[in-house]
């Protein structure tokens, strides 16, 4: 199985240590590749340090990927310092590290708030994909995996329009984008996490994820492991799709106490 061996793979969002981003970038370094990282602060170079193979093998970056400009820059420096892209794991979003993000009701979300939401989580995706997808044209390969969510293209909750559109605009990018370059060896997939623990989880998100069938939250790498296999060679046959990572949480009908 040649699976990510000898590939360059792009990873934003990677800066937390306990983040589905960082773990996905040590699963796929592991398994061969070489590892470009990205995220808006510092510490994304203490995450390079802690990747099998670190600075000899892999780099990181930073860049707003908000600014259509810096995803730009960010691919044309990730492939100078590893070589052509040929996996893609648009992480980021949701939340951005000294940003706080408030919950609203939907009449109330200001037109500012809206702007961010779909800028972090949508926009980001369609800027840093656009700017990688020639090469991968070029080439004939490609594998493409954005990080959506149940919110939005599953489920939803009070209080998160924006996040719930724009998790649902990446799936509905992923299959639009799927039908363009199926034939041109280019695969794209999302991913639908459910509750998963990483260090930004409030006790309500811990205590949802304990209510679903498995009975306990995701860890990050048990996302990470699902992008890892679309992101392989062998996944050439899979594309357009939305692989749910929930525990089962969205195919119960009763949740809560005693579910």
């Amino acid at each position: 199985m040649a699976g990510v061996a000898g590939r360059t793979a792009l990873v934003t969002g990677a800066g937390s240590e306990a983040g589905i981003g960082f773990a996905t970038a040590r699963l796929l370094a592991a398994a061969g590749a070489r590892v470009a990282i990205a995220a808006t602060t510092k510490r994304i170079f203490d995450r390079l340090a802690e990747l099998p193979g670190g600075r000899r093998r892999h780099a990181a970056f930073m860049a707003d990927l908000t600014d259509r400009k810096a995803a730009d820059a960010l691919v044309k420096s990730a492939e100078e310092a590893l070589g052509p892209i040929g996996v893609l794991v648009n992480n980021a979003g949701m939340v951005q590290t000294g940003i706080a993000e408030k919950p609203a009701a939907f009449r109330k979300i200001t037109d500012e708030a809206w702007d961010r939401a779909i800028d972090i989580n949508l926009n980001s995706c369609f800027a840093v994909t656009r700017a990688v997808l020639g090469g991968m044209v070029t080439r004939r390969y490609g594998r493409i995996v954005n990080m959506s969510s149940v919110t939005g293209p599953v489920v939803s909750h009070r209080h998160s329009a924006g996040y719930s559109a724009a998790k649902a605009g990446m799936l509905g990018l992923t299959r639009a984008l799927a039908l363009e370059v199926a034939k041109k060896g280019v695969t794209v997939n999302a991913v639908g996490p459910g509750w998963i623990e990483t260090a930004s989880s409030g006790k309500w998100e811990i205590t949802a994820g304990k209510h679903t069938p498995i009975g306990r939250p995701a860890r990050p790498e048990e996302v990470g492991h699902v992008v890892l296999f679309l992101a392989s060679e062998e996944a050439s046959y899979v594309t357009g799709q939305l692989f749910v990572v929930d525990g089962g949480n969205s195919i119960q009908e009763i949740k809560g106490p005693g579910a």
